[in-house]
């Protein structure tokens, strides 16, 4: 992304995306009971509080009537509509690891294998997206937790932490090529969920090569264990390396959340809280899910920088948005053009047309 000498004036930066993890699937119920949604209905009206709070995307897991993480897909469909039916505008994205909870005492946290992650490609109704893991890797979210993280946390108990410590993220080429074809197919935009550059290099790949022809939203999840950690030199060498025309998330861990999403807003980025990557205000003060949303919409509001509304969520990220090529990606998203036959030298990026910058109907209307 390229910084002119006004970007960082609020009037010239799209206005704020929040985006809310309020489910925890890694949190059991006793973990934070006040703020931990169990039954169908207390998950819908979390969804409710958050976006009267301020959140205009939700990022959604389910959770059964015992308080575990769900993993039928019969829970997400009935969750979506419910949601769908008390915030219509809301951007609805689903968590793409599903529920990755070991599942007895002694077994490792792990995602859920192919077959079942691309059935999240046919839930009904569909959600606006479903976020997408690119290239195998460890994904230890117990890295960087402190003993003042887990006070109070089922991960005070080293066995559990040792179990949440082996996840692995399992994503080849032969899942993410077949899921973004199957949420094309269906009309759900992907969600780019990424932990490092070289992450961020194979999407471009991807785009090259006409592998994914779409908007291209994405997050930098800095929350260390095999993705890069909250040290802001990662975070500004993966802004710098992102494509003009993508939307960029940061994500963090714990008490590095406020500081990351503050600079996410003072940059014109875009913001992901809630309790599934933060408990604490701080050391001794627990902080909710709309706790986390109102904080944003202060420190926002402190720098002078709008606050997306649902419609605002939905023309940003180009919901429904397709492309039918990768010149015509290419171009959308501000990135130089693919090398033809025998040319030689640097390739400029060309002008970009407002139709293939937002899409058009058409193609919006064939996928919606």
């Amino acid at each position: 992304m390229q910084f002119l000498d006004d970007s960082l004036l609020p009037e010239n930066q799209d206005e704020l995306i929040i985006n809310v993890a309020p489910y925890g699937p890694e949190w059991l119920p006793g973990d934070f009971p006040e703020d931990i949604a169990i039954t169908l209905d207390e998950q819908v009206q979390k969804a409710v509080d958050c976006y009267n709070a301020g959140a205009t995307s939700l990022h959604i897991h389910v959770r059964e009537a015992d308080g575990k993480g769900s993993k039928r897909l019969s829970m997400f469909n009935e969750l979506i509509a419910r949601i769908r039916d008390r915030v219509p505008k809301m951007v609805l994205q689903v968590g793409g690891s599903i529920s990755f909870a070991p599942e007895s005492e002694g077994d490792a946290a792990k995602w859920l294998g192919y077959d079942t992650r691309h059935l999240l490609a046919e839930l009904t109704p569909k959600p606006d997206q479903v976020t997408i893991a690119i290239n195998t890797s460890q994904m230890n979210i117990t890295e960087l937790l402190s003993a003042d993280d887990v006070r109070g946390t089922q991960f005070a108990n080293p066995a559990v932490r040792q179990a949440w410590s082996e996840m692995v993220v399992d994503a080849t080429p032969s899942f993410y090529i077949e899921h973004l074809k199957r949420l094309r197919a269906n009309g759900i935009q992907p969600y780019f969920m990424l932990g490092s550059l070289n992450t961020l290099e194979t999407v471009e790949r991807l785009i090259r090569n006409g592998d994914y022809m779409g908007p291209l939203n994405h997050c930098l999840v800095a929350i260390g264990g095999g993705s890069v950690g909250p040290d802001p030199f990662n975070v500004m060498d993966y802004v710098r390396r992102s494509p003009q025309g993508s939307i960029l998330q940061l994500e963090g861990i714990m008490r590095n959340v406020p500081p990351m999403m503050a600079m996410a807003i003072a940059l014109g980025l875009h913001v992901r809280v809630g309790i599934e990557d933060n408990l604490w205000r701080n050391k001794t003060e627990r902080f909710t899910s709309v706790q986390q949303i109102e904080q944003m919409v202060t420190i926002a509001r402190t720098l002078g920088r709008d606050i997306a509304s649902a419609d605002d969520a939905r023309r940003i990220m180009k919901i429904g948005t397709w492309y039918d090529s990768a010149d015509e990606t290419l171009a959308a998203l501000g990135m130089s053009p693919n090398r033809k036959p025998g040319q030689r030298g640097f390739l400029e990026a060309p002008a970009v047309s407002a139709e293939a910058a937002h899409g058009s109907s058409a193609k919006a209307a064939v996928h919606a």
